[in-house]
């Protein structure tokens, strides 16, 4: 069975969708720990109620002891490098990852982000894309799933779905739309990726 680990931040649903497809066999995985750098990450307690074990490393320790986001991302590695992954999974990961974490994973760590690539890369891609909606310079974004590479946002994709925008809506409606797609996108990625086909 392929062991992949989970980095949240936040609520989880992206986690959820994954623990879900494991539940109804369709992960092609099975998720052995799920890691976050915020101890009140609801995410955390979706992980207990199905039984994965939980980490949580947060930044502000290494930064009130002094240290660097590097020194932070190195011990980051070798936590996860002991626990002998063979996909890491970001899925609403709010830290940004240096080399001293990606190099030492290569083509093992993949990242959703809500937007198609090349277009508004990095924090608020849907907030953005709705800015830009709402002054008609856009009529769709989307949701991809990539290989992390140093460069925000800029890994080769492995799954890319365009979402309209439409007539009428608000900031959640958009919002609503995007998660839905992430939910469906992310397990077919990690699927896909385990099965070693990125086509």
């Amino acid at each position: 069975m392929k062991n992949i680990i989970v980095l949240i931040s936040g609520s989880g649903s992206n986690l959820q969708a994954l623990i879900n497809a494991e539940q109804q066999g369709g992960l092609g995985g099975h998720i052995s720990l799920v890691v976050s750098n915020k101890k009140a990450a609801y995410g955390l307690e979706r992980a207990a109620n199905a039984a994965i074990p939980t980490a949580v490393r947060t930044l502000k320790q290494y930064k009130d002891a002094g240290k660097s986001r590097e020194d932070y991302d190195r011990d980051l590695a070798e936590f996860i490098a002991s626990h002998s992954p063979d996909l890491i999974v970001l899925a609403g990961w709010m830290h940004i990852l240096s080399p001293a974490f990606i190099d030492r994973f290569p083509n093992k760590i993949i990242n959703l982000h809500p937007a198609l690539p090349g277009e508004l890369d990095g924090a608020h891609a849907i907030e953005r894309a709705y800015d830009e909606f709402k002054v008609g310079t856009r009529t769709r974004t989307g949701v991809m799933v990539h290989y992390v590479i140093p460069e925000v946002d800029k890994g080769s994709p492995i799954l890319i779905e365009q979402v309209p925008c439409k007539e009428g809506d608000l900031l959640e409606d958009l919002e609503s739309r995007i998660h839905s797609v992430e939910h469906e996108i992310l397990p077919r990625a990690v699927k896909q990726v385990l099965q070693g086909s990125t086509d």
